[in-house]
This record gives structure tokens, sequence and C-alpha cells, in this order.
């Protein structure tokens, strides 16, 4: 029950390819046909009533692939106590926007469909001919009030320009303009026993001078087998990308912005994060470390697992980076200081001289994740709308009530609502955290992306844990939320690029370039090797990756959005 994933490389931002979608034929004898296919629709159509027979029912299709199990208890509930509809799943199998292509040709979905926000999917879905606008349906509060909860900003920016909508927007957060932080996780991250042995306390590291010093101090102590600690360490993962990195970390310290599209305003104007002179001097601080021998030198080669044997087995003093990427079992397996892992703690940014403002590696997105679509054939609207009425009840815990019943039923509050929660039901709960998907899909179908979220309770920063180490993950990415490199989000860090554009052409090669660069400026043997591999890194960006025509590219597709949609 994670946030939605955002993490994606501002640098290699791309379309998925265009689906060859040809427009579905809908069937003869719909009095709700007439002209239901995106923009060219000239009105809001009568909807379709509900099944009069039988209980309230609908098949609701999963844009991805998942184990179904029907009959689950979570479902049961639903269909025989609250809101009183039957949800029957069908999963996707195989690539999802193929998968849509051949359903969109074969006739459609039967009832409703929900995939995760993706231009690609709303253009298919919107030229098939085959769904219902929606937009009078968010103004009913009387009769579904949670859709009438919906902020009004996140609908207005899903109106086409006749003003309807084709989708009820799902996984937001409840309050746009406090949202919840997500699992922060780029951070800088001490041993505090290390800290200890050499005289130090976490108030000495606020300064990048503060923790030069205490890396050499460290290089100094001996782990467990007698070996020298390695000072610092880091995971250079080839499969990760330009927003989403280790060495963000320590750009963020240095004033460098990486999160969404790699681009902070500052007054009127728009610095890329390559062009800001701050990302030279951070990988400059790099070089230096990793040449006084105060970074692992191994770094730039040792795998995923290796990085974390080494964490695991006491070796590193200090790390940088995502502490997801140490492996957060080394702490959350512990009921106190019987391991190394039990020392580790987050710390904020060292201040770095010149900087007055740390740079952002995480942009929160309150806007929808996730998009259902209700097909115009349809004979179970009333199912689908009263059902997504309930998911998207405006309560703090809604999303746990989604995913695992009500409280009192499964699982219910330890002190007092919107405290700390447990599961009541050992069963639910030995099948909800066995590990197996068939078993878990017997209890709930983990829907919790149909409904949304709010910062003022968050279900997995809260839950009861039996051992006190695995309370650490969640206190860890509440601080790291609070250090000042995550921030809500702009319309300028949300853009789609260009179709056939320059920076879709070109992203791939700009992402090549950062990742051969790395490690050549990590690894120059002096300063004047540094200042010839940064020249040289400045002509690939230019040369390779048309470095000045994407940038260009990228602000007047800025420009297009706020003149379409408006600034925020």
């Amino acid at each position: 029950m994670s946030s939605i994933n955002r993490r994606k490389g501002w640098a290699a931002l791309s379309l998925a390819a265009v689906l060859a979608v040809t427009a579905g034929c809908s069937g003869s004898g719909n009095s709700n046909e007439a002209s239901n296919s995106g923009s060219e629709a000239s009105g809001t159509q009568a909807a379709p009533s509900g099944n009069s027979s039988g209980p309230l029912a609908f098949d609701l299709w999963l844009g991805w692939t998942a184990t179904i199990n029907n009959d689950s208890l979570v479902q049961k509930y639903w269909k025989e106590t609250e809101p009183g509809v039957e949800v029957k799943l069908e999963a996707t199998q195989g690539d999802a926007l193929t998968a849509l292509n051949l359903k969109i040709n074969t006739g459609g979905f039967k009832d409703a469909a929900i995939f995760g926000r993706n231009d690609t999917v709303k253009s298919a879905m919107n030229r098939s001919n085959q769904i219902l606008s929606l937009e009078q349906y968010f103004d009913m509060p009387d009769k579904y009030p949670g859709l009438a909860a919906i902020p009004k900003q996140y609908l207005e920016r899903m109106k086409d320009k006749d003003g309807h909508i084709w989708s009820i927007p799902t996984w937001f957060d409840q309050n746009p303009d406090d949202p919840w932080p997500g699992w922060s996780s780029l951070s800088w991250v001490v041993r505090t026993d290390v800290l200890e042995q050499v005289g130090m306390t976490k108030d000495d590291l606020k300064t990048i001078e503060g923790v030069e010093t205490y890396l050499k101090k460290a290089a100094e102590q001996k782990d467990a087998s007698g070996k020298s600690l390695l000072p610092m360490s880091f995971l250079m993962d080839t499969n990760d990308t330009a927003g989403w990195n280790d060495e963000n970390a320590i750009l963020t310290a240095f004033g460098v912005s990486t999160s969404g599209s790699g681009v902070a305003k500052k007054g009127d104007e728009f610095v890329f994060a390559f062009d800001d002179p701050q990302y030279k001097a951070a990988y400059q601080w790099m070089n230096k470390m990793y040449r006084e021998q105060l970074i692992d030198p191994e770094v730039v080669t040792d795998k995923k697992e290796r990085y974390k044997e080494k964490n695991k087995s006491g070796r590193v003093a200090l790390n940088v980076g995502s502490f997801f990427n140490m492996d957060a079992s080394l702490w959350e397996t512990l009921d106190g200081p019987t391991e190394t892992g039990w020392y580790y703690d987050v710390i904020p940014y060292p201040q770095v001289p010149g900087v007055e403002q740390v740079g952002t590696n995480q942009v929160v997105n309150p806007y929808p994740g996730y998009d259902v679509y209700i097909s115009k054939n349809t004979k179970n609207l009333e199912a689908i709308l009263k059902f997504f009425d309930y998911t998207l009840s405006p309560k703090p815990e809604m999303q746990q009530v989604v995913n695992e019943g009500p409280a009192g039923l499964y699982w219910d509050w330890v002190d007092q609502p919107l405290g700390k929660w447990n599961y009541i039901d050992d069963n639910y709960k030995q099948l909800r955290n066995s590990g197996d998907q068939a078993s878990k899909a017997k209890v709930t179908p983990e829907l919790y992306m149909t409904s949304s979220y709010n910062n003022a309770w968050y279900p997995w920063w809260n839950n009861e844990v039996e051992l006190a180490g695995a309370a650490k993950s969640q206190q860890f990415t509440a601080a790291v939320g609070q250090m000042g490199g995550v921030r809500a989000a702009h319309n300028y860090d949300l853009l789609t690029p260009k179709e056939g554009g320059v920076w879709e052409k070109y992203a791939p090669e700009l992402e090549n370039i950062r990742k051969e660069f790395r490690a050549k400026f990590l690894m120059a043997k002096d300063d004047a090797a540094f200042e010839s591999t940064w020249k040289a890194f400045r002509d690939a960006l230019e040369k390779r990756a048309h470095w000045s025509e994407m940038k260009q590219e990228w602000l007047e597709t800025y420009q297009a959005d706020v003149a379409a949609n408006g600034e925020f």
C-alpha cells in the first residue's frame, strides 16, 4: 500500500508508443451512443440506469497483472455490507497497452476499467468511442458525496475543450495544499556507533566540513573482522535514472534539483540540473573524497547485492542515497542493538558553503495517479458510481478501509482513531502477510488505488510493529520528508515530452551520457583531469544529445501547458 511510484528519470522521459487503435464500433440500439467520443462530443448524454434486478454488481478490469480471487473477504464485505456492491475483477495479462489495444478492437470492456494515469491510455480510450463522459456525477453531493468531494482543481485539469471529463480520478491527495510527502528516502545515513567511537555527535555533521572530518576519523576504525572501515559509500546502480539515484542525495546538499523534470525555477528563470554550477561542484567534491580514499574504491563497480553485503557486515561508516538501497531488513528485523543495522540513522543534508537552499530530489504529486473509465454500454452504471463514491469518501483512513475493510472487522485502532492500528483477526493477518500472492488474494484484492490518501494519517506509518526496528523505516522516511528536499509538484515538474519531438528522441542518449560521465567524474586522477572530463561532458551534451534543442522544446512545451491549463 505504498504511494504510486514516480521515480522516473527526468532525462529519460518518453511517451509510450501510441496505440494503433481503430475506433470501436458500438452496438446498435443503445440510446446513449450519440457522439460520446472524446472531444467530438457535443454534450453529456443521459446515462443508462443501474441494474434493476438483483444486487448491484459490475465488472472492473484492472490495467495491470494481478492474482485474482473474486471470493476474497474484503470483496464479500463490499457485496454484503458496504457499499452493497459486488465487484468482479479481471486482471490484465501481459503488457497493459497491448491488452488495451486488443480489448478496444474486440468490442471494449464490459463495465469499468482502471489504469494508472497515462496519456497514451487516455488518448486510446477517448478515441475508442466506447466510454461515458462523467462530469455531471461530480456535482451531485446529495447522491454522490464522495465524488463531489474530489478537489475541484483535479477535475478542472481533466476537462476537454468542451468541458467533458472522461474518467473518475482516483489515488489523489485529499488535501492538495498539504500533501502526504511519500516514502522519502534519499538521505545521508550515519552509523551512530561509529560516530560515538570517533568522539563526534550528529550535530558535528551539520556542515560538509564536519562530514569530511568524520570520514577521515572513520577511516581509522576497524570493522568486526579487523578491516578498515569504508568511510562513505553509495550505490551506482546501472538501472537507476537521472531523477532517482543515490548521488542525488549529494546533489541535493549542493543545491541541485533533480526531481520532476530536473528543473529548478529561480525567479522567472528555469535552471536545468546539468547546467547548474553546483552540479559540477558536487561531483568535484565526490572526486576529492574518492581521491582521498574516503569513498569506497569499488563504488563504481559494486553490484547491488555486494553493496548490501558490505552494509550488512558493518563495513561502511556513512551512506548517501536511498536508505532502501542499503536494505531496510538490516534494521527492520531487529528488536535492539544486536547488530550493526540498529545503529543506522538519517541526518539532515549537510550545509555546503554558498548554498542557501538544498535542492529538490522528490516532488510530491497530489494529483490523481489512476483513472477509472466507464463503458457507455454498461448496464451497471449505478453500481459503478456507488462503489467509487464509497471508495472516494474523503476520510483520512479511507485507503486502509478500502484495502483491509473497516476498523473493527479484520483490523482496529490500538488506542484511538487515527493512531496506531493492528490486525485483530489472526487468520486474516496470516494470509495477508504470508508473502504468497494467492493467499493474500483470499483476503483482499488490495485495491487501495481506488481510494485517496491524506497526510493526516497514513496507514503504513502507523501500523503497530512486533520488532522495534520495524518502525525505523517509518521514522526515517518521515524525517527525510522534512529535510527540505521534498516539495509539492508544480506543472513544470509534470510535463509530458512532445510526441516525436527532440526530447523524446534524444532522452535515451542523454541518460547514456549521464551514466558514462558520472564514473569518469568520480575517478578523475586530479583537478586537471576533472576539468578535461567536464569539458568532454558538456561537448557530449550538445553533440550527442542536442541539449540546447531539448531545453528549447521543453520551454515551449511548458508555455503551451500554461496557456492551456494555467500554472500551479
